[in-house]
């Protein structure tokens, strides 16, 4: 195994990143201009006009991975770090511009998923297959989409209908027991659309703990299966009014090194054997009207049952020693207007979302609800746009808060925009933050956060790049590690980016510098890094297509970064590392393709949480077939 250190200074990789763009300037002409986004304002917006931070996941991306999941690739996009609790399928955590992972919003399909408890997502029990398009919105959002969007939003599409009748099924195979399949139709049928898909995974999987002197240390390996259905149908009732239906369900069991309490049995680190079993049910119904030909309406409602169980058996004769259960239920109504005035747009929202806990530890409230308002309005000229939003956010816990956030975007020249933003965000404490038995605190109080960024954006033919310099101050802000509620916490820092195709190659680039830390009237806590981001991070992808054949390459870059000691009090320094991932698409026949890739070429041993493992080397291939 090899340790790969990677140490930078900004200035000195914003100096290199800055050298190569124009190099990249001389690509032809673009195919993307039409493509729109939902997420950076709530309505449907051209790229080219979008003022917000923004990416985009397409399905082809998607394709490629492999079997690699959903953490692995939004690790891959600007301004995102992940921690990551071991093995193939583990507990993970998503930091978007150095913001926690409670700070991030995560829909799928405009509703809105997550735990109550913990106040993060389950990226692990989000299967790839099911996904048709991801949307990243990087920033301070709570005006946008209401509590906790410090960090930004993770929007998720699942599969959508096609034209006519298409399928397609895929089985893959990998290293450490990996196995993969799924299969896909879709189709419409005058005005009727579908789309129904399942997947299955499974792998043996790595020791989810790497160092010995862990209480939790057993050196077996722990395993991964997972089963998920999509569904999807629409209705064109007429012109002016469709319903879409979509359903997923994502079932997953995961081994890891633990312990229950109270622990009935007497089970030691090497006796237990751990299962966490989290499953995902997520069900929306949307209606989209055209009532008049400036307005438009969108009724959503949803439903999001994430549930958490933890099981523990004996390993000698499978008996089991207890359970652990932390649900989560949620409830969604949206009601958005969207009215053309011109070439400008006044959208206003109605909102009511309720979240309740289902658990086996006792907490004091199990239940809340908030219920929102909103109004934006979109101004768009031949040189400039801007976006204006107010909310408020009536919080049965805490009261009513309003938000606000201010866009505009200028055209310099054609094709280069300068873009700025100010806003303010905030969060209400979660359930595990205030009510968890012997971590608890009743007397937290929200967050309350102003953001503010400002940047640059190129985008002519097939070039994209982009440069934002962000700060977000955040008052009062709760230390997740100790839950203890410091006077502020300043995440700032700035990322660079570059997407280029020229000829049969694509390139991207990014860069992060990010320098998120918590101040605190006690000196011991003045002043920290907050742990596991790393101040500089570079992400590149190349992929070149010959014919039939694709050829891409996968590069990590991570400084060092901080996180608790495994053992005792303090902090250890996690070394930075380099990982490159390489791999091949061949499309055999027009219906088959074969893919090929190597996740960790170079065997690198790092750590993304202090004390847990990462696989090493592992190389995976499978065969599509679509019609």
């Amino acid at each position: 195994m090899k340790t790969c250190v990677f140490y930078a200074r900004p200035a000195a990789l914003s100096l290199a990143l800055a050298a190569a763009f124009p190099a990249f300037s001389q690509s032809p002409a673009a195919s993307q201009l039409s493509e729109t986004v939902v997420t950076a304002s709530r309505v449907a917006t051209p790229v080219t006009d979008v003022i917000a931070d923004v990416s985009i996941i397409d399905r082809e991306i998607l394709e490629r991975a492999g079997q690699s999941s959903l953490r692995d690739i939004l690790a891959q996009q600007p301004g995102i770090q992940m921690g990551s609790n071991g093995s193939y399928r583990s507990n993970s955590s998503i930091f978007l511009r150095g913001a926690s992972n409670s700070q991030t919003i995560v829909l799928i399909d405009g509703v809105r998923v997550g735990s109550a408890t913990s106040g993060g997502a389950s990226f692990e029990n989000l299967p790839l297959a099911r996904i048709e398009r991801i949307e990243i919105l990087r920033g301070a959002a709570s005006a946008l989409y209401g509590p906790d969007a410090v960090g930004g939003v993770i929007q998720i599409f699942t599969r959508e209908p096609a034209e006519g009748l298409a399928l397609s099924a895929s089985v893959g195979f990998g290293s450490a027991g990996q196995r993969q399949a799924d299969a896909l139709v879709r189709g419409s049928a005058g005005a009727i659309g579908y789309s129904l898909g399942v997947s299955r995974e499974k792998a043996r999987g790595i020791s989810s703990v790497s160092n010995p002197t862990s209480t939790s240390f057993n050196p077996d390996a722990d395993g991964f299966t997972s089963t998920s259905v999509d569904a999807k149908l629409t209705a064109k009732i007429n012109r002016e009014h469709a319903l879409t239906l979509s359903f997923l369900h994502s079932d997953t069991e995961y081994q890891f090194d633990g312990l229950p309490s109270p622990n009935p049995l007497g089970l030691t680190k090497l006796t237990s054997d751990a299962r966490a079993k989290p499953k995902l049910n997520n069900a929306t119904v949307r209606w989209d009207a055209q009532w008049l030909p400036q307005w438009k309406s969108t009724l959503t409602a949803g439903t999001s049952d994430e549930d958490s169980v933890s099981e523990y058996y004996r390993i000698s004769d499978g008996r089991f020693g207890g359970s652990s259960r932390f649900n989560t239920g949620r409830k969604q109504l949206t009601w958005q207007n969207d009215i053309t005035l011109d070439k400008d747009v006044l959208s206003l929202m109605l909102e009511d979302r309720s979240e309740a806990v289902d658990s086996s530890t006792s907490y004091t409230i199990k239940q809340r609800n908030v219920r929102s308002a909103l109004a934006s309005y979109a101004l768009n000229r031949e040189r400039w746009n801007a976006l204006a939003v107010i909310r408020n956010d009536k919080n049965s816990q805490f009261g009513s808060f309003n938000n606000w956030a201010l866009s505009a975007g200028y055209r310099l020249i054609d094709g280069l925009r300068a873009v700025a933003s100010v806003g303010t965000s905030f969060q209400a404490p979660t359930f595990n933050q205030l009510y968890f038995p012997g971590f608890g605190n009743p007397a937290l109080v929200p967050q309350r956060n102003r953001a503010t960024e400002l940047g640059l954006k190129y985008q002519q033919g097939n070039v994209a790049l982009g440069a934002v310099a962000y700060h977000n101050d955040i008052q009062g802000f709760i230390i997740p590690s100790t839950n203890v509620q410091s006077s502020l916490a300043v995440l700032r820092g700035v990322t660079l980016s570059a997407d280029v195709k020229s000829g049969a190659t694509s390139y991207s680039l990014s860069y992060d510098y990010a320098d998120p830390r918590s101040y605190s009237s006690v000196p011991a806590s003045n002043d920290l890094r907050l742990v596991r981001i790393a101040q500089n991070v570079l992400n590149a992808r190349v992929t070149h297509r010959m014919g039939d054949v694709s050829v891409f390459g996968e590069l990590k870059l991570s400084s060092n970064r901080e996180d608790a000691k495994v053992v005792g009090v303090g902090r250890d320094t996690l070394p930075g590392y380099g990982v490159l991932n390489t791999g091949v698409s061949w499309k055999v026949q027009k219906d088959v393709t074969l893919l090929a890739r190597i996740n960790n070429l170079t065997d690198t041993q790092y750590m993304l949480a202090n004390g847990f493992s990462v696989p090493g080397r592992n190389l995976f291939a499978s065969v599509t077939w679509a019609m």
